[in-house]
């Protein structure tokens, strides 16, 4: 694992980018997406497998909620150590380490995954694949320190994008085996993937590389933690991302508990939201990159609430049409703000190197070293609003019998980071300058 070290990395030196860094850059890109499609894969398993639990599993919604949700905490809290695993390992060998020990979970899950087995041990083992959430935060980390400002937002979205992906994927895999075999036969699933996860282990080692300039750094870790624009980051991207991997988590389940699918029906629709939210990232980002990352993410989140206003209705009309057109709208919407609120984050410090005299090479360095360090941090408490959306939507259902309840609550959700994304990034000084001022406004 000593090889493929990069020595000197300056994305930002136009003439170094095109002759070098851009091959370099996008190659790693390529197979780092690979490697975080596997990851969300397995993170996002139980939301297929509790498809397949039926009657003979002894286990309600209200437990099977609890299964995903247990998986999405785990993915939440081991970002932040995975975020620093970059500078420790290097971003090639950290992506082979961590997509190998993505096999402990799926064959954890193989070897349970049958009627009998208790639900402690369910739970266990479902908290075994909030690992693969983990992929997430060191890809974006690595892939950040890879691209020069001016294209972050095409690359981060493209990467995050591309890992979202598998969310879709594992869904249409577990909806294939469902459709042919019926709901009996669930290690299947399991068995695609055992192979898949050696495959990108391998490529990782093969074609990505490890940057020598990025270094731990206990320092920008604590800046980050210390700066609010990382914690005002965080709730926007909670409503983003949090939406989406919560709702990713939830849809067939919701569908199965309130509108009475039956697990082929479940599968056959919960595929598409998150396909489509994944698809629209990219498209995000470049938004961000032509219009301002904080334009996109207000129109973004202004659109989710109008969204949820139209699944709130569905919802208390038991209008399966409706629902899935506002829900289908929702993935949408949040893949969009997904992209433009991680162009948000590098574009923010690297205004507040500015703001301190340096330029050049010196700012965006200075803002890749605090950006990375934030991205961690954002990225974990964004994905625990996944677990935030799954808990909603277990004590609606446990106490209404019904998902109405937990979206009026993400509607407040969506009102509270419209505000907050004009207040700080969007709302004007007074008295206006002529010329747009340099700060989180442009970013």
């Amino acid at each position: 694992m000593a090889g493929r070290w990069i020595e000197t990395w300056e994305p930002e030196d136009t003439a170094f980018w095109r002759e070098t860094g851009e091959r370099v850059a996008r190659r790693n890109l390529w197979f780092s997406v690979l490697s975080e499609h596997i990851g969300f894969s397995v993170w996002t398993l139980w939301s297929v497998m509790v498809l397949f639990m039926g009657p003979e599993y002894g286990v309600d919604p209200a437990g099977k909620f609890f299964l995903i949700s247990t998986a999405t905490l785990v993915g939440a809290l081991v970002r932040v150590p995975y975020t620093f695993a970059v500078a420790r390992f290097g971003g090639r060998n950290w992506t082979v380490l961590s997509a190998l020990s993505l096999l402990v979970p799926t064959l954890a899950a193989f070897w349970v995954m049958e009627p009998g087995t208790s639900y402690g041990t369910f739970v266990a083992v479902a908290a075994l694949t909030g690992i693969g959430g983990g992929n997430f935060a060191s890809s974006m980390t690595n892939i950040n320190a890879f691209f020069p400002l001016r294209e972050k937002g095409w690359a981060l979205g493209l990467n995050a994008g591309g890992g979202n992906i598998g969310v879709p994927v594992v869904q249409l895999v577990g909806l294939l085996v469902i459709g042919t075999l019926g709901a009996s036969h669930p290690r299947i699933v399991l068995g695609v993937y055992l192979p898949l996860i050696v495959v990108a282990a391998v490529c990782a080692a093969l074609y990505m590389d490890n940057l020598r300039p990025v270094a731990n750094d206990t320092g920008a870790v604590l800046e980050a933690v210390r700066d609010r624009h990382t914690w005002i980051m965080a709730v926007l991207y909670l409503g983003t991302f949090g939406s989406f991997i919560g709702y990713s988590f939830a849809f067939g389940l919701v569908l199965q508990s309130q509108f009475g699918r039956t697990p082929l029906q479940a599968a056959s629709l919960t595929f598409a939201g998150p396909l489509l939210g994944s698809l629209v990232r990219p498209l995000g980002g470049r938004l961000a990159d032509r219009y301002g990352g904080a334009r996109t993410t207000l129109a973004a989140f202004a659109a989710m609430a109008a969204a949820t206003g139209v699944v709130i209705h569905a919802s208390r009309a038991a209008s399966l049409p409706a629902f899935l057109t506002g829900f289908t709208a929702l993935f949408l919407l949040t893949g969009v703000g997904n992209g433009s609120t991680y162009k948000m984050i590098p574009g923010i410090f690297h205004t507040k190197a500015l703001g301190l005299g340096l330029d050049g090479e010196a700012a965006a360095a200075h803002g890749r070293r605090l950006s990375g360090a934030a991205m961690g941090l954002i990225g974990a408490v964004g994905a625990l609003g996944g677990l935030a959306v799954n808990l909603a939507f277990r004590q609606s259902f446990q106490a209404y019998g019904t998902g109405t309840a937990a979206f009026w609550s993400f509607l407040a959700l969506y009102g509270v980071c419209s505000a907050l994304t004009w207040a700080v990034y969007l709302r004007p000084t007074t008295p206006v300058p002529a010329r747009p001022r340099p700060g989180y406004a442009e970013v």
